[in-house]
């Protein structure tokens, strides 16, 4: 497994319903690619969000940021939206699990 960790702060001035467009846009087109496993967002009460995607291994993760209207969004980001953001990728991440017997 292959995880991207995608912390950002939008900008106080977005246009929220176009962010909001090309995020869900951006979903369905990286749920549509090769090694696509998952993605979760979460916002904290301060506005940070804090988004993970899961890829099967790196080659996907990378396939993934070459698609053409990924990385034309991508800079529509850091000149409209994002006030900043820091990503974290790693290989192999070390996994603990627990699940309740009743909830497996």
């Amino acid at each position: 497994m292959f995880l991207v960790v995608f912390r950002n702060r939008k900008r106080a001035d977005i246009d929220q319903a176009a962010y909001d467009v090309e995020a869900e846009r951006m979903e369905e087109l990286a749920r549509r690619q090769p090694g696509f496993r998952s993605f979760k967002s979460y916002a904290a009460d301060d506005g940070e969000v804090i988004a993970l995607s899961e890829w099967d291994d790196e080659a996907a993760a990378l396939a993934w940021r070459k698609v053409a209207e990924h990385r034309a969004v991508q800079q529509r980001g850091r000149e409209a939206y994002y006030e900043a953001y820091f990503m974290f990728a790693c290989a192999d991440p070390r996994i603990h699990r627990f699940a309740r017997k009743d909830q497996a």
